[in-house]
This record gives C-alpha cells, structure tokens and sequence, in this order.
C-alpha cells in the first residue's frame, strides 16, 4: 500500500489547497506532488482530498444564475399567495420565517428566538431584537401579528387559509412577544410556521410589486414569468448573511433546454431535471446532480364532481391501470419509489406501511371502464412539463389503455398558464405536490372538504372530523393510528391516483457548493440563495 512521504504535513494539505482557489490545474499540482517525492497514486487522493475541501469552503462574491422548470405571469411577491416553485424560491430570498426545517427535518428558531406551548394549544413567541426589514423598519410584534392575520382574510386568497385558520387568536402581548391561541390543540404549529407561506412582512403592507422583506437578499428586480434578481441584504440579521453578491432565477420549462443551459454555462443550477436526463451530464467533469427523495411527486386527478370522475367504477379503472413500476423504472429511471395514492411519502414517520399499492391488472380496469359504460370513449389526460414528468406518465397510461380498448387522449399543454388554466379545473389532469413535513398540512390542503387545492374535490365529513381530531392527539400511538387510517381512506375514496414518490434531482455546476437536501423540497427547500456559494 502506497503512503504519503512521512514528512508531508497538514501544512502541505493547506498549500495544496491554496494553489487550487488560485486556479491551479490537475496537471501542474500532480507534477507539483511528485516533484516532492509524492506517488502519482498518493497524488490523486490528495488532490482528491484537497478538492473536496476546497469545494465545501464557503467563498463570498459572484452572481448565481439558476432555472426553474415553471413560471407564470401571475408569479407574485406576496408570500400567501405564492404558488409555484419561482414563487417560493423567491419569498425564500427575501422575506423570513418564524422558524426554518433544517436538512434533518428539525425545527430551528429563525425570526422567533423561541416558541413554547404548555398544553399544545396556547402559544408564546419571542422574536429577535435588533431585526430590520429592508425598508429600515425594526421588526416587532404588530409584524408577526399583521403576517399572520392576513391568512385569515378572505380577501387576501391566502394559499394556507385552511391551515391557519386554526389560530383562533393572533395577539401581541408586547414589542416582542406574540400569543397564538389555537381552536384545538397542535403540537405541530413550529412546524407548520416554517411553511413558505407564513413568511413575515412589515405590518401594513399591500402593495407587492416588489418586496420589503428581512431576508438575506433585496429585491432588486422583479418581472413576473419572466425573472427575478435579488442582491445580498448588506444589513442582514444573521452573522453570515449571504455568500453570494447577487442571484438571478428564471424558468426555462423545456427539461432539455434548462440542462443544456447548465451544460454550457449560462446558469449554474437547473432545477428538478427530469431522470431521463442525466445521462446527459452523467460523465461531464463540469456538472452533478444533486439527488434527494422528501416526498414530491406528480399526481392523476380525477375529479369526482364532474364526468367522467364523477363515477366511481372510472376512478378504481385507472388506479387500477397504472403501471407503478414502469413509471418507476422506465419514466423515472429508478428515481422514485412506488407509492400507493396518499400524500404522506415513507420519508415522513406517519407513513402507512401497511396499505399496498394498487397492483397493475388491465382485466380488473376494464371491468370497471365496462361498468361505468366508458370503454371506448375518448378521454383527454390534460398533462405538461410544467407537472413533472406528467408527459411521459400519461403516454403509459395511454398506451396501458389502448390494450383494453380505451381511448386516451394526451392533451399536452403549455407549461405556461397550466397551474391557473388546467390544473384544479380539468376533468382529468395531472398535479405536481411539493413536499410538506407532516401529514396535517398535507391533508388541510389537499384533501379537506375545504382545501385550497382539493384537486379531486374528495369531500368527506368523516375525514374532516378526523383531520381535526387527529392534529390535538398527544398520544403518538393513537395520532398515527388515525393517520394510517386516514392514508387508506384516500388511497380508496379520492379521486387522486400517485404512482409513485419522486426523488428531486437538481443539476448543478460543480463550482456550486453548500447546496443540502431539506424535507420542503428541491432546491434546498427553494431556501438554495441564501446557503450555496461559488467556487472560483
């Protein structure tokens, strides 16, 4: 076995090091090391150490230019209303939260200094002194107050309605300190303040045609569908602040035009790259891909209230005609595990493990396409790339039909406009779910009679009850109990089809460091600007 010169020392490692940010090349740093009597192999794994070191040293300075796979022209700055991933990445940049999820998925104090409850039910905050907001203005209570109420207000279409109208008293108590009391107890609530949503803005504020956050960047430009660009918060609140001097994020829908971006260097980050391409940067020096699976995926809505979804023997057909595992393996290229049509993903502690997904049987589908007197008929799939991987998901379904003598129309859409011209509105559609950490938020809004994004408009009285009942229990034996139940009901009842969990595979340049994987999502939970930097 081959061993480094006993006289080379972590003061050679350093040097090493030093001669690589000054841009120094494999070729010359290898003839360096051997010049020192140091083996061509023992070369390698010091170069290779020195790297990696080098690549996980946080650097300040330079513009980030990265792409997302959707935009629209309602794209917003207010953080209720956001909708897609540029809106998040956006509010990300910009504003904060009362709290934030780390990469393991806990709970970390980000605007607030602490959060305590002695019954689960009745809440005190403290928040930070000292925190400005980009306009100068000190944050103090009447911001979280103003923040949170606005969530409340029919007025205001806040996205996370149906989750934060259980606080049933927003108060402040004074400069610093804000109660919330809750209708039922829910020992979730530091959870849920980390949601994208419940960003905090300066009290008062309606115009948001630019933002004035406490965010690690200001915002500098603003064009809806079209880009944004942030610049580093010189008077940030945490010590860090940000690494880099300023970002740019745009959409680039097409999956092969936004890696052929990264490819040639006009951006440094392509998000949520589908699997079927990374055999395009598979064996590129100049990029990786940065996989991580927290409960994304793209879904078949059927909506019960109108035909063809309104019949229940359609709904069990096509759960019954999907092929799970070729979505996995052929469209999803192994990226993603077999799920069984409920949101709560095996990454999420509550997941039910016990309720099987539905097998592939052509036989039993037609049986119920006959019965519901539709074999034959010709049914559009509203899919777009703006649902990833909807595309390639609807021609399985497709082609799966065609044996049994279905006729499956692809009505393939642009990615522009499909989230506010297709998606909760098509008869039969697909969705695209970012993750969320827990199984009340999930379910609020997406499967409650009153759910903001109801996507099969599945009503039940009963799971509401549940729902409810469930979020208060103390008892984590009879809270996932409920939630196992919970899971089968809609997996039987709704008319939402989830064929698999996805892994989340962002592309990115290997100048680009710090990037983590987080519960909320790709793009480091859309949080990415504030944490990476570039190496030169």
């Amino acid at each position: 076995m081959t061993k480094t010169p006993t006289n080379w020392t972590g003061r050679d490692d350093a040097a090493v090091e030093n001669m690589i940010r000054r841009g120094a090349s494999r070729r010359d740093l290898l003839r360096m090391l051997m010049a020192s009597g140091v083996t061509a192999a023992v070369g390698g794994s010091v170069l290779m150490k020195a790297s990696a070191a080098v690549a996980q040293t946080p650097k300040s300075g330079g513009t980030l230019k990265a792409a997302g796979w959707s935009s629209s022209t309602a794209d917003t700055l207010d953080p209720a209303k956001a909708t897609l991933s540029t809106d998040y990445v956006r509010c990300c940049a910009y504003y904060n939260r009362l709290t934030f999820l780390n990469s393991e998925g806990a709970v970390e104090m980000e605007l607030a200094e602490s959060i305590s409850s002695d019954d689960a039910q009745t809440w005190e905050v403290k928040l930070r002194s000292g925190v400005e907001f980009h306009d100068g203005k000190t944050l103090n209570a009447e911001d979280v107050v103003y923040s949170l109420k606005r969530h409340l207000d029919p007025a205001v279409g806040s996205k996370a309605n149906s989750i934060a109208k259980q606080m049933a008293e927003i108060s402040k108590l004074d400069d610093l300190t804000v109660k919330i009391v809750l209708e039922e107890p829910n020992a979730d609530l530091p959870t849920i303040l980390a949601l994208h949503h419940f960003m905090i803005i300066a009290a008062g504020t309606t115009d948001f045609s630019n933002a004035n956050g406490t965010g690690a960047f200001v915002s500098d430009s603003f064009e809806p569908g079209v880009r944004s660009v942030g610049v580093r918060n010189e008077n940030y609140f945490k010590p860090q602040g940000a690494y880099l001097d300023a970002f740019e994020f745009f959409a680039i829908p097409d999956n092969n035009a936004r890696v052929n971006a990264l490819l040639s260097g006009d951006i440094e980050l392509a998000a949520a790259v589908n699997p079927r391409s990374l055999r395009m940067i598979e064996g590129q020096d100049s990029v990786r891909a940065s996989i991580s699976t927290s409960g994304n995926y793209t879904n078949l809505n059927m909506r019960l209230d109108m035909p063809p979804g309104n019949q229940m023997d359609f709904v069990d057909g096509m759960k019954s005609l999907i092929h799970r595992e070729q979505i996995q393996k052929s469209v999803m290229r192994g990226l993603a595990e077999i799920a069984n049509d409920q949101p709560v993903s095996p990454a999420n502690r509550y997941h039910n493990p016990n309720l099987a997904p539905r097998a592939y049987d052509p036989e039993k589908a037609k049986f119920h396409f006959e019965k519901a007197g539709l074999l034959g008929t010709e049914i559009p799939l509203v899919a777009s790339e703006a649902a990833g991987s909807s595309i390639d998901m609807a021609t399985v379904v497709q082609q799966a039909g065609s044996k049994i003598g279905m006729n499956f129309k692809v009505d393939r859409v642009p990615s522009d406009g499909y989230w506010s011209n297709y998606w909760l509105k098509a008869p039969v559609h697909f969705g695209n779910i970012n993750p969320r950490p827990t199984p009340d938020i999930l379910f609020s809004l997406l499967y409650a009679s009153d759910a903001p994004w109801n996507e099969s408009q599945f009503k039940s009285e009963k799971f509401d009850k549940m729902m409810v009942e469930a979020r208060g229990l103390l008892d984590e034996e009879q809270r996932t109990a409920m939630y196992w139940d919970m899971q089968e009901m809609i997996a039987n009842e709704a008319g939402t089809a989830i064929p698999v969990y996805i892994s989340n595979v962002d592309a990115v340049t290997n100048k680009l460091g710090g990037l983590q994987t987080n519960p909320l999502g790709g793009m480091m939970g859309y949080a990415f600007a504030e944490y990476v930097w570039l190496n030169a």
